[in-house]
């Protein structure tokens, strides 16, 4: 996924970076406002990392003009604003201005990844009732899916269908075992050994043994089909 961040401290951009490259994220970094609206404006992203306090435009009046001028998929692009400024009022004014989340500096980088998954689930939840490749497809409200030739719901058990969701919400994308198990258990619950690797082979058996490609020695992943 590609991810706009908009920081204007060297260090806190870096390690942000950092943290997003480590988990196979793409991301663009800018240091004002007004870069901050260029980049929307010509470049589709899947999510938008905002500080408030930007040299020129701040982070508030670019999280305004994107919600009031921007148009479908850049309409609804994610946004957690990432502001040192920790008042309720703030939070309040970055919630109602159209901000999905509001992370006060400083915060560990793992809450920050925590915080877009969260984001990301909400948006999927709430947004499309079906996640597909065009090959295979989730009904995420009746947790089934349905494979290309056959019509019939095929139903998933609870960790199958996060399994599944979470490579149909990125088609193309590798997933790593830590990232699929992050998103198969529930907090608290501790990873059991090959389970990953049991639930894509019950998988294969329902959809078919080529709707989930192993990439060696990385992890997991569905192709992009026809409707991508």
């Amino acid at each position: 996924m590609r991810i706009l961040l908009v920081e204007d401290d060297p260090m806190i951009a870096q390690a942000i970076k950092g943290a997003l490259a480590d988990e196979m994220y793409t991301v663009e970094q800018v240091a004002n406002g007004r870069d901050a609206l260029m980049m929307l404006s010509v470049n589709e992203y899947g999510f938008l990392l905002l500080d408030l306090g930007l040299p020129g435009v701040d982070g508030m009046t670019v999280l305004r003009t994107l919600r009031a001028n921007a148009e479908g998929q850049k309409k609804n692009i994610p946004v957690i604003i990432l502001t040192a400024r920790d008042g309720l009022d703030d939070r309040l004014e970055g919630l109602d201005a159209g901000a999905d989340d509001y992370l006060v500096k400083p915060f560990h980088m793992s809450e920050l990844l925590a915080r877009i998954r969260a984001v990301l689930r909400r948006k999927n939840q709430t947004t499309e009732n079906a996640l597909t490749n065009g090959l295979v497809t989730v009904n995420v409200s009746e947790k089934t899916a349905t494979v290309i030739g056959n019509s019939t719901p095929i139903v998933l058990s609870r960790r199958e269908y996060a399994l599944l969701a979470a490579l149909l919400a990125r088609p193309g994308t590798i997933l790593s075992r830590r990232r699929i198990e992050e998103r198969i258990y529930e907090p608290g619950e501790e990873p059991e050994s090959n389970a990953v690797e049991y639930l894509i082979h019950s998988l294969r058996k329902k959809l078919g043994p080529n709707v989930i490609k192993n990439v060696r020695g990385l992890g997991w992943m569905v192709e992009k089909g026809s409707s991508q």
